[in-house]
Order: C-alpha cells, then structure tokens, then sequence
C-alpha cells in the first residue's frame, strides 16, 4: 500500500473516531474482553491484553472504560462467548479483502458477510484464497513532528526488535514482526513515544486500482463491513486513492 493511501486509511479511520466512537470503543471492548479470557486479567502478565490496551489508548479510549472493561470480563463467568472468525473473499474488479470478526452468532456474521460481498460486486471465497497475497506485521505509526528525531527513532526502533523503519513526510511507520510487536512496542512507549496506531496488521503485497464505478462499490462495501458490529478489522489490496478518504 503506497505512503499516502496508508496515512489517508489513518487519517480516515481518527477523523471517524467521533462519528462512530461508541462502535469503536464496544469493539475493542471486545477485544479486551477476549484478551482477558485467554490470558487473565492482568496485563504484566498478559502480552495480548497490553496490546490491546495500548490499541485503546491510540483511539482515545478514557482509562476508566479500559479498567472497567477488564473488570467485566474478569468477572464473568458465562454469558456472551465470542468466537474470532476470518473471512476472505474478492471484492469488485477482484480486489482481495480479509475480514476479521468476533462473534456470537457465526451463522448470523457469515450471512452478513455473504450479503454484504454480493451485494457490491465481490464474493466469498475458502479461508486462504487471498490470505497468502498478505504480509501479517506488526505496525507502529508515530507521527512525524519536530518532536521527534529520526535518527533516534530508528536507533531505538532497531534496538528493540524492529525489522525496518519507513519515513514519509506525515508519520514514521515501524515494521516488526508479529512476535516482536509487543516487545518494540512496549519499548518505544518506555521512551515515551506516542502512537498514531499500534496493532499487527496484514499488510498487502500488492495494491490494484480500480476504476470509478468499481471504486463506489468497493468504498460501499469497506463502509457496511466496518459498520458492522461482529467486524473488528477490514483488510484489502485496493490502493485507496487520498481523496477518497477526505
């Protein structure tokens, strides 16, 4: 994905953050509570839960609602169940696309996930059609201020594990692999920077355009996927023009 269109999804994804910040914070409160049920409560001693927690503090989730989503999910012992499914399939013009889920009703979320890609010109296909077009990676985007000294950003990025560091004119992007991210990142935020977004992430091997009437369908078709609630993350190949997220 090209230096702009990724700083575009970005930018794209915070300008949201106050539309759509109640769906946002109930899905990473999703996320925390699976973290919670899979490694416990505390995050010195659970890696996922402190990646989640610093996914949450990158969209500006207060620190109460993080504790209280903790507690929640420490304290149950029944009742909701969520299960974590991908989906993959093409979206128009053959554009790959990932969906992340989690859920509570998989039959529920694959008939939405089939509608929604039928209904914009793609389709469903087997989990690993498209998958092996991605690179999974740790991603760490800080942006790119007089705050920050390149030269010693990539001294201690490399330092801590990172396998490279981009500079582009808006942000610094750190690329990690996915069993280094928490180290490098816990790291770097010891030093006392600040993450536009820090998460692993499937990163595309390569973009395709798409012309005008395919890129309304595809821009149709990301807006129902993240807009729904079982939808944690959307990944795709499409070489998102910058104005389009504007």
């Amino acid at each position: 994905m090209s230096g702009h269109s990724k700083w575009a999804t970005i930018k794209r994804k915070k300008g949201e953050i106050d539309a759509k910040r109640a769906k946002i914070f109930t899905k990473i409160g999703r996320e925390i509570a699976v973290a919670v049920r899979e490694g416990g409560p505390d995050p010195n001693n659970n890696a996922k839960l402190r990646d989640v927690i610093a996914k949450a503090k990158a969209n500006n989730l207060p620190n109460e609602n993080i504790m209280r989503s903790i507690k929640k999910a420490a304290g149950e012992s029944s009742g909701e169940n969520y299960e974590e499914i991908i989906y993959e399939g093409y979206g128009p013009s053959g554009v790959a696309v990932i969906v992340e889920t989690m859920t509570d009703n998989k039959n529920r979320t694959a008939g939405d996930m089939r509608h929604y890609f039928d209904k914009f010109g793609g389709n469903l296909g087997a989990n690993g059609c498209v998958s092996w077009m991605f690179d999974k990676k740790g991603v760490i985007i800080i942006e790119n201020t007089a705050k920050v000294n390149e030269d010693q950003l990539m001294m201690d990025a490399l330092e801590a594990g990172a396998e490279d560091i981009n500079t582009e004119t808006e942000y610094f992007e750190i690329l990690t692999s996915p069993n280094d991210f928490s180290t490098v990142r816990e790291a770097l935020e010891a030093k006392g920077y600040e993450f536009v977004s820090a998460e692993v992430t499937m990163i595309p091997q390569n973009t395709v355009t798409l012309d005008e009437e395919a890129a309304a369908k595809m821009r149709k078709l990301i807006d129902h996927l993240e807009d729904n609630d079982d939808v944690q993350n959307v990944y795709h190949n499409w070489d998102m023009p910058e104005d389009d997220d504007e």
